[in-house]
């Protein structure tokens, strides 16, 4: 008998999966430079024979360099320079280590893409300089350097500085060579007009109306003489900037309300770290209604909105035209405040079908005011059919008065809360049916009494009796 019917189903899966692992590790391994190995996220190069002259790099069509997270290099004499497209295709890089190899020399943009970088190890290599320009955009858990030849010089006073304002007790022992050869610890350095700069914001009042225009003024100071820019992150509005030595000045025009909250920085850079000084601004704006839905049932239901604007907007609601006055039943919620943007809700308890209606929402502030409508239906009235009657009138609701600040939901002493009304509303209906009642009582009696009266003039006994009521004649 063949032996291939044994191979079909799950044993011949699992044979195919076990080929198909065994070929991505060939592949993989076909695509590492000479003296590395290469997992799907791991590149390890410690061979120091023939070993390695250039950052590895992996071949077309292999392994996704997007997924290496770590990159070990090791022993690696001749490995001398990063450059700075040597390392861009490892986006998703988190830890690199480079130790007893020949490293010199590391390019300011070589991490410019690896923004997930969190520990760079580069002990016992031949760095005798380092700037700070190669790491001031990453999050680095760890910058480990010792065992290199450092040069004394202003260059690495960053470094110093580094370790000083470091949170963690573990500092590294950093030395570098001075003019005579001779180690000199970093925690020692001093070297003359070398010193972190400083930026100070001659802001005015951050506080402007949307639409109009401000001017931020800014100078900085240090030696080395410092590089000034503005960070005004995702801005808006239209800016530009002036720069002129250490004097700096940011323009901003037609200020937009999305902007309202932000923060605007002036920074001086030198060799040895960075300055910042930084004001929020504030923009004030008309309210405007971004969102009004519908009601929607919960625990309670409830009207949604979303409103905007600045100063914080004073909320009316409206119920066909009359002012709605708020309670315990029948409310504003604010959900969620985001800075000049309020989420929440007009709650209702309860509801019946004399809530039915339109439902207006107006925000004001002393920029201006917004309103939008909405149509509510809650239920239908009782013992009416709307599939044959779609037309027939709902009872709606009456007066109700007072406006709310946002989150304002205090229960005024004149309010009639809206189950109350509704009972109000039922025992006028009862009293109505009643009269009803009575009148058909009193109309139904009339009605009998007149029929008999009719039926008595044509009948005998209505005769004799109705010549009983008169004068009987005496003469013969």
């Amino acid at each position: 008998m063949s032996p291939w019917p044994r191979w079909h189903g799950p044993a011949m899966a699992r044979l195919w999966g076990l080929c198909l692992l065994v070929l991505g590790f060939w592949r993989a391994s076909l695509a590492c430079p000479t003296s590395c190995k290469c997992s799907s996220a791991r590149i390890w190069c410690t061979e120091p024979s023939p070993g390695i002259v250039a950052f590895p790099r992996l071949e077309p069509n292999s392994v996704d360099p997007e997924n290496i997270t770590e990159i070990l290099i090791a022993n690696q004499k001749r490995l001398e320079i990063i450059n700075e497209d040597d390392v861009e295709a490892y986006v998703g890089l988190r830890n690199l280590t480079i130790v007893d190899s020949g490293l010199k020399f590391v390019a300011y943009k070589a991490f410019l893409k690896n923004s997930h970088l969190r520990h760079i190890n580069f002990t016992r290599n031949k760095l005798t300089s380092l700037s700070r320009r190669h790491f001031r955009h990453l999050d680095l858990s760890d910058l480990i350097l010792t065992g290199n030849p450092f040069t004394c010089s202003c260059d690495i006073m960053w470094l110093k500085t580094l370790q000083e304002t470091k949170s963690s007790p573990d500092t590294q022992d950093l030395y570098c060579l001075n003019e005579s050869s001779k180690n000199t610890p970093l925690a020692n350095l001093q070297i003359p007009n070398c010193g972190l700069p400083s930026a100070r914001l001659a802001a005015p009042n951050l506080t402007v109306e949307e639409g109009k225009s401000v001017t931020l003024s800014c100078s900085v100071g240090g030696d080395p003489l410092p590089t000034l820019y503005w960070d005004v992150g995702n801005l808006v509005s239209k800016h530009m900037n002036e720069t002129s030595h250490t004097q700096g000045s940011l323009r901003i025009t037609n200020i937009s309300s999305d902007d309202s909250g932000k923060q605007i920085s002036c920074v001086a850079e030198n060799l040895v770290g960075e300055d910042q000084d930084s004001v929020n601004l504030t923009v004030h704006f008309a309210p405007t209604i971004t969102f009004l839905e519908s009601p929607t049932s919960d625990h309670h239901w409830c009207i949604p909105f979303t409103v905007r604007g600045n100063p914080k907007p004073a909320l009316q609601w409206f119920y066909n035209g009359a002012i709605l006055n708020e309670s315990k039943y029948i409310c504003t919620k604010i959900h969620v405040t985001n800075h000049t943007e309020y989420h929440g809700c007009l709650q209702l308890d309860n509801p019946t079908h004399m809530n039915n209606g339109d439902y207006t929402l107006m925000a004001k502030n002393e920029y201006g005011k917004d309103e939008r409508q909405i149509s509510a239906h809650f239920m239908g009235r009782p013992g009416v059919d709307y599939e044959t009657n779609p037309n027939y009138p709902e009872v709606l609701y009456e007066d109700w008065t007072t406006p709310t600040d946002i989150g304002d939901t205090t229960n005024k002493s004149n309010e009639i809360p809206s189950t109350d009304v509704a009972d109000q509303s039922n025992r006028e209906h009862l009293s109505v049916y009643a009269v009803v009642v009575i009148a058909s009582v009193v109309g139904f009696c009339l009605l009998v009494m007149l029929l008999l009266l009719k039926l008595a003039r044509h009948s005998k006994f209505g005769m004799k009796g109705f010549v009983l009521f008169h004068k009987i004649p005496l003469d013969g």
